[in-house]
C-alpha cells in the first residue's frame, strides 16, 4: 500500500511561504542539516503543487535527484523533462501512482498538502519550525472540514533554533 508523507518548513507564525511563493526565509534555521536527505532517501515519488514548482525550478540545483515528479496542475506546465503534470483527486492520484508501482510518496506545496490531509491521505508528518516570524504568507494548514488526529512520534531541536516535530496520522502511530 502506498504511503504519502509531509517534510515540511514554516515560520513559527505557521506560514511555509510568503505571499509569492517563496519561502526565503527558511535560512533563518541556519541550513543545518535536520533530516531532510534522509527522509529524501526513503520516498521514490513526489507530488507537488504548481506554485512550489515554479519556486523550486528556478533553485541552481534540482534537489529531488532523478526521483520522478508529479506537479498539481490543470494547465500546461513548461517543457521540462524533470516533471510530469497531474490533475485529479488525492486518491486517485495515489491509486495512479500505486498502480504504477510507486510505495511512498513526498507530499509537497501548501494547497496539496491540505487536499491530501483533508482526504485522509497522509500516513507521516514533519513540519520544522524555523526561528522567524514573517506576518504573512502561505499557511501550512487551511480549513480541514473535520478534525485531524495527529499521534506524536518525537520533537528534537537543533543548535540554531529550528525545532522539528514527527507526527503519523491515519489512525496509528508509526
Amino acid at each position: 500500500m502506498i504511503r504519502a508523507s509531509v517534510f515540511v518548513g514554516v515560520s513559527v507564525d505557521g506560514f511555509l511561504a510568503r505571499p509569492d511563493g517563496t519561502f526565503d526565509f527558511l535560512e533563518a534555521g541556519g541550513g543545518e542539516p535536520h533530516g531532510f536527505e534522509e527522509f529524501l532517501a526513503t520516498v521514490d515519488v513526489l507530488v507537488m503543487g504548481r506554485m512550489t514548482y515554479e519556486v523550486v525550478r528556478a533553485f541552481a540545483e534540482w534537489p529531488y535527484g532523478d526521483r520522478p515528479v508529479f506537479v498539481l496542475s490543470t494547465k500546461p506546465l513548461p517543457a521540462d523533462e524533470r516533471i510530469e503534470r497531474i490533475e485529479g483527486d488525492p486518491h486517485d492520484i495515489l491509486e495512479g501512482l500505486e498502480a504504477r508501482g510507486f510505495a511512498h510518496v513526498y507530499v509537497d506545496g501548501g494547497l496539496t498538502i491540505q487536499s491530501f490531509l483533508r482526504a485522509g491521505l497522509i500516513d507521516r508528518m514533519v513540519v520544522t519550525r524555523v526561528p522567524v516570524l514573517i506576518g504573512t504568507g502561505i499557511p501550512l494548514f487551511g480549513p480541514t472540514g473535520k478534525d485531524i488526529l495527529l499521534h506524536h512520534v518525537s520533537t528534537q531541536s537543533y543548535p540554531t533554533g529550528l525545532v522539528q516535530s514527527t507526527y503519523s496520522l491515519k489512525g496509528s502511530p508509526s
